[in-house]
C-alpha cells in the first residue's frame, strides 16, 4: 500500500513540474512534425523523425523532466547557461552525440569528450539525418576584452528535412545573421549587456525574415526583455513574421 502511494506521489511530482513548461509547438516538415519544447533561458528540446535534441542544456535535470533521453545535443559557449557540466552530469547520454566548438570540448571532462564532436564557425556537419551548421555569434562592437568574441561560440542552424531552423547563441546582430535565407524558425536571444535589445533584434530579423521567431534568452542584468514590444517592433515592420512568445522560465 505504502509502496503504491509513494508511486502515486512521484507521478503527481513529475506531473506538476511537467505541467509547468509552455506546451510544445509542431512545426510541420517533409519528414513529420519538428515539436518545438521551450524550456529554461538558452535551453530547449527539439523532436523530430524519432530523434530529441537538446540545446545548451542547463538547470539541472529537472529541467527535462517528461523530456525523452537526448540522441543530440548542440551546445553553443562556454558559459555556464550555456555549457553547464553539472547538467550534463545528471542526464542520460547513452546514446547521445554532442557538437559543440572546440573551446567548449577543451573544458569537458573525459567522459563528455568521448562523445564530442567540434564544429567551427561556417563548418556544415551532419549528424542523424540532420545537417548543422555553425554560424558566427558574436558581440558589436568587436573587441579581444568582449563577453563573446567572435570565433569562440557557435550559433546553429539545424536542417529538419525541408525546414531551416537557426538557434542564435549569444550575440548582437552580427552580419552573419542579418544574411541568413530561407529561415524557418528562429530562436533570437535578447538581454543587455550580454546580448542585444530589442530593438537590435528586431532589426536583425527585419533582415533575415524568418517565417516564425521565438525571443528566447531574454533574461538579462537588469531582469527581462519586454518581448510583447519586441513583437510589436518586429510585426509592424513584417505582419508576415510569426512571432511566438513562450515563457522561458516557468522551471524553477
Amino acid at each position: 500500500m505504502m509502496k503504491t502511494i509513494f508511486a502515486l506521489v512521484l507521478l503527481m511530482i513529475s506531473a506538476t513540474a511537467w505541467a509547468q513548461l509552455p506546451a510544445a509547438d509542431a512545426i510541420p516538415t517533409s519528414k513529420g512534425d519538428l515539436k518545438v519544447q521551450p524550456l529554461n533561458h538558452a535551453t530547449l528540446a527539439l523532436t523530430w523523425n524519432g530523434k530529441t535534441i537538446y540545446a545548451d542544456p542547463y538547470g539541472g535535470a529537472k529541467t527535462f523532466t517528461g523530456i525523452a533521453t537526448p540522441d543530440l545535443i548542440i551546445i553553443s559557449d562556454i558559459h555556464g547557461d550555456h555549457f553547464d557540466p553539472a547538467t550534463l552530469d545528471t542526464l542520460d547520454l547513452a546514446k547521445a552525440i554532442i557538437v559543440a566548438p572546440q573551446a567548449v570540448i577543451d573544458k569537458m571532462s573525459d567522459k563528455l569528450k568521448a562523445k564530442a564532436v567540434a564544429i567551427g564557425n561556417g563548418q556544415t556537419i551532419s549528424k542523424l539525418d540532420i545537417s548543422i551548421t555553425a554560424v558566427p555569434m558574436y558581440n558589436l562592437p568587436e573587441s579581444a576584452e568582449s563577453r563573446h568574441t567572435k570565433g569562440r561560440g557557435n550559433g546553429y542552424v539545424l536542417k529538419f528535412g525541408d525546414k531551416s531552423v537557426y538557434i542564435s547563441g549569444d550575440t548582437s546582430g552580427v552580419p552573419e545573421m542579418r544574411a541568413l535565407k530561407n529561415i524557418d524558425a528562429a530562436f533570437v536571444c535578447m538581454n543587455l549587456p550580454y546580448t542585444m535589445d530589442i530593438n537590435e533584434a528586431a532589426s536583425a530579423v527585419l533582415e533575415f525574415k524568418p517565417k516564425i521567431v521565438y525571443p528566447y534568452h531574454y533574461r538579462g542584468q537588469n531582469g527581462f526583455s519586454d518581448t510583447e514590444a519586441f513583437k510589436k517592433l518586429v510585426n509592424a515592420g513584417d505582419a508576415k513574421i510569426d512571432v511566438r512568445l513562450r515563457d522561458w522560465y516557468s522551471v524553477k
